[in-house]
């Protein structure tokens, strides 16, 4: 029991850390215990650390902590990738010999392929140009989306690469490039998630979050059947268990019994490497279920950060819209003059200092008179056209371009901006 309870407890606790860590910036968690939590282990705690090692170094420990921190989170390097490789290498070497030769023809087949997938996306993913934007593909990298008015605006440049930023790109200051439709940088594939591997990393995500899974529930499987044989009386469920004379199974039995299992199944190896699979599993659906969820609503990672910071603004009442002309002359000096996207901006959303409208006499994009804006879901998302749309344009990159040369249908186009019309809320 004290070594399972161990292995069980650090399992728990590593999960733990790494979902606090990816799901406590996200706007929707911003008031839950989440957030609360992420805001104490990567911000009160260093504070205070730091404070401490002040008076005790001069903060000489700190430096060198920060150091290395900096290098491991926001340097290029494989150290992160191989030891996310060694987990899923050195789990199934643990795993598969025990378990291998009780599994059926079919078991072996589906699990082949579950256990190869992950390793061809992680590839393709780690390994495949994500979107990097150069001079060479500066033009195309421009026609690819319209700037929105909202998240993007013409005109900004890269202060690094020297280029006019395309929309929806970021410069990634650990890539040191500019990146095409930016999600975020992944130190596990220890490459950007862009227009180029996104759905590399939805695959990848899908791959791993699957074989997590079966590879827990198989191991539960070939575990409870060797319990039942020495058990007959005993269930997953604690209070529907019998020992066997045929009395109530305590609870301490129960863990008894899963305790033999473990080891009964295949070993100590065995039974930790299942118990791993299982209790990781969740976090890897909750990260594929959030990316789904951002392609559904049309947006990537980095931009849902950008509305949770307008959200703020609106909550301060300083966010104002209006309606963009239709017939404006674009400046092809800071914008394309036509992108491959099927629609185009139509409202432009805007910060004051004061309050107030920005006053008539300012030299910015728009006509009409200016809206405050209290809610997420009264602004219009350019970069969401429905969801088979949005799947579309992550899974067949370039599918959603256009010939500028031949008019969209009219009720394509009605249809698009009809879909468009859905409101976006993420926080």
């Amino acid at each position: 029991m004290g070594t399972i309870a161990t292995i069980a407890l650090v399992v728990l606790g590593i999960s733990f850390m790494i979902f606090v860590t990816f799901f406590g910036r996200l706007p929707a968690l911003r008031h839950t215990p989440v957030a609360w939590l992420y805001k104490l282990i990567w911000v009160l705690i260093p504070n205070g650390a730091a404070g401490l090692d002040q008076r005790l170094s001069g903060g000489k420990i700190l430096t060198s902590c920060s150091r290395f921190g900096n290098y491991l989170l926001y340097d290029r390097h494989p150290t992160i990738l191989v030891f996310f490789l060694a987990l899923l290498i050195g789990g199934e070497t643990l795993y598969l010999p025990a378990a291998w030769p009780q599994f059926s023809p079919l078991v072996k087949a589906t699990a082949t392929v579950a256990i190869l997938l992950p390793y061809l996306f992680l590839y393709l993913s780690a390994f495949s140009d994500p979107g990097y934007v150069t001079p060479a593909n500066h033009i195309t990298e421009m026609a690819r989306y319209p700037y929105d008015f909202t998240l993007f605006h013409p005109g900004a440049a890269c202060s690094t690469c020297g280029l006019l930023k395309p929309a929806r790109s970021k410069h990634c200051r650990v890539c040191k490039r500019c990146i095409a439709r930016q999600d975020h940088h992944c130190i596990f594939i220890n490459n950007c998630v862009g227009a180029g591997n996104h759905h590399w990393f939805v695959l990848l995500l899908l791959s791993t979050a699957v074989l997590t899974l079966y590879g827990g529930v198989l191991g539960v499987r070939l575990m409870t059947a060797k319990m039942r044989l020495r058990f007959p009386g005993w269930s997953y469920y604690p209070w529907l268990s019998h020992d066997n004379r045929g009395g109530d199974m305590s609870f301490t039995q129960w863990l008894i019994v899963w305790s033999w299992g473990m080891q009964a199944g295949g070993g100590v190896a065995f039974g930790a490497v299942t118990l791993l699979a299982l209790m990781t599993s969740p976090l890897v659906w909750g990260l594929l279920g959030y990316h789904l969820w951002l392609i559904y609503c049309g947006t990537t990672t980095n931009e849902s950060m950008k509305w949770s910071d307008w959200q703020m603004d609106m909550d301060d009442g300083i966010a104002f819209k209006r309606r963009l002309d239709s017939g404006r002359v674009k400046d092809i000096r800071v914008e394309p003059a036509w992108t491959r996207w099927p629609v185009e901006a139509e409202q432009v959303l805007v910060r004051t200092e004061n309050g107030r409208p920005p006053d008539p006499g300012t030299d910015l994009p728009g006509v009409g008179e200016w809206e405050a804006v209290w809610r997420l879901k009264d602004v219009e998302n350019l970069y969401d056209l429905g969801l088979w749309d949005n799947l579309l344009d992550v899974f067949v990159p370039g599918f959603m371009f256009r010939d500028p040369h031949v008019p969209v249908p009219e009720a394509r186009l009605r249809r698009k901006k009809r879909r468009r019309a859905r409101k976006i809320y993420l926080a």
